[in-house]
């Protein structure tokens, strides 16, 4: 069996004029604002102009939040962040 995540891929690859729509049927606005969140989490701590703390307290996210993020961008390798940083920076 093909993985479902496949199928969402897909079906975001056909129909990128219609994201707002998929993610309201997909998601809460609680998970929109947490993905939203997460996002700006990554750009910061790439981008590299505000410390954990700073972003907790100008963003409103967890520093839970924020330290999973930390941890997952140190433990990629440098190919994939240079990668992600492209996609979000």
């Amino acid at each position: 069996m093909r993985p479902l995540w496949h199928d969402v891929q897909r079906l975001i690859l056909q129909n990128p004029q219609q994201l707002d729509c998929l993610f309201e049927l997909l998601l809460t606005e609680d998970e929109r604002q947490a993905i939203a969140g997460r996002l700006k989490v990554f750009q910061l701590l790439l981008a590299g102009t505000m410390s954990q703390r700073q972003i907790a307290a100008e963003y409103g996210v967890s520093i839970a939040t924020i330290t999973r993020c930390s941890n997952y961008l140190k433990n990629m390798t440098e190919e994939l962040r240079q990668q992600i940083r492209q996609l979000i920076l």
